[in-house]
């Protein structure tokens, strides 16, 4: 009888090609191990993908608000400013309706001041008050206008007077009944003037005169000059 070997049984014995060593019989667990690694790796990315999405919206969601934020506030500075000019044309008129009155009221004392002159009054210690009066009037923005001989502007001429003229020849300021003041553009008075206008008819006499003329001058040239007699 052959002895056998303890705990195999003929049938049990794994089957070994001729040639091959003891380690190729034994199973390879490696590629098994190597393939259930990979589902492993998929499930640590996974999450960390999801963290980087979240973390784009959001930064997404900050660069929104951060534009949003910067449009308010560059349309409330350009309203601020928009506010300043405001303010400050809203103060500059006011002080030019402010000075405006002021001087309305003090109109007639200078109308009275350019009477006494023109009647030669003004003497003495009334002149000098009546010459710094007028001074600070100028420096105030005060202007006076108005004179005779230049033509009537109905938008700061007031015709008190109207009368015909031969010698103008469109609606003159013949004379000057009160002056005008303005301050800067503003006029705060008319010039209260009296005007004329050309004489009717002048302008036709004018021409026909001056017709008759050339036409004689024309008869003399072709005839060589006045018949003597």
């Amino acid at each position: 009888m052959t002895e056998e070997t303890p705990g195999f049984e003929e049938n049990e014995k794994p089957d070994v090609p001729s040639g091959a060593t003891s380690e190729d019989a034994e199973p390879k667990a490696a590629p098994s191990e190597k393939e259930g690694a990979a589902p492993a790796g998929d499930s640590a990315s996974g999450p960390q993908g999801a963290q980087d999405v979240a973390l784009t919206a959001q930064l997404d969601q900050v660069r929104t608000a951060l534009s949003e934020r910067t449009t308010d506030l560059q349309r409330l500075q350009a309203e601020y400013q928009n506010y300043r000019r405001r303010v400050e044309r809203d103060r500059v008129t006011v002080k030019e309706i402010a000075v405006a009155n002021l001087l309305s009221e003090l109109l007639p004392v200078l109308d009275d001041i350019g009477r006494a002159r023109e009647h030669g009054e003004l003497v003495g210690g009334f002149k000098s008050v009546a010459e710094s009066m007028e001074t600070v009037a100028a420096k105030m923005g005060l202007q006076q206008f108005g004179k005779e001989g230049e033509p009537f502007d109905p938008t700061v001429h007031e015709a008190l007077m109207h009368s015909y003229a031969p010698d103008v020849t469109e609606t003159t300021c013949v004379a000057i009944l009160q002056p005008g003041y303005r301050i800067g553009e503003r006029t705060i008075r008319p010039a209260r003037v009296a005007v004329a206008e050309p004489q009717p008819g002048a302008q036709t006499v004018k021409t026909e005169g001056s017709g008759d003329a050339s036409d004689s001058a024309d008869a003399e040239k072709e005839t060589g000059g006045p018949e003597e007699g």
